[in-house]
């Protein structure tokens, strides 16, 4: 099976969505009202991740524009955001206990996202 984005029914007539691999979801989004937002936000991704920079926030660095954030949580271990240029979190990582997978995750998201199936299962 190959990388694909997902979107799902979520609480209270919302919509959400993931992007995984097999059954391993990698990136996954809050909730959204309406389906067609779930949607934009898919189509921006895989606009905007493959050329988007990565700021790793555990050693102060800063940037603007679309960008995935490399962030530590308090337990110590490292999760991933990736950001719009408001500020807007659009997906987050599960927590890793190394950076190395996180900065994988991005790798992943970079190379397999724009190219990846939309599966509507909402």
């Amino acid at each position: 099976m190959a990388h694909k984005f997902k979107i799902t029914a979520a609480a209270n007539d919302q919509f959400k969505f993931d992007f995984s691999y097999n059954a391993e979801k990698i990136f996954w989004s809050e909730n959204y009202k309406q389906k067609s937002s779930a949607s934009s936000a898919i189509d921006s991704l895989k606009k905007n991740a493959s050329g988007a920079a990565t700021v790793d926030l555990t050693k102060d660095e800063t940037g603007s524009g679309y960008r995935f954030e490399i962030k530590k949580s308090a337990d110590d271990q490292f999760y991933v955001l990736f950001v719009a240029p408001n500020g807007e979190t659009m997906v987050r990582t599960e927590r890793y206990k190394q950076k190395s997978s996180a900065t994988n995750a991005i790798d992943s998201l970079k190379s397999n996202g724009p190219d990846a199936a939309v599966e509507d299962e909402a």
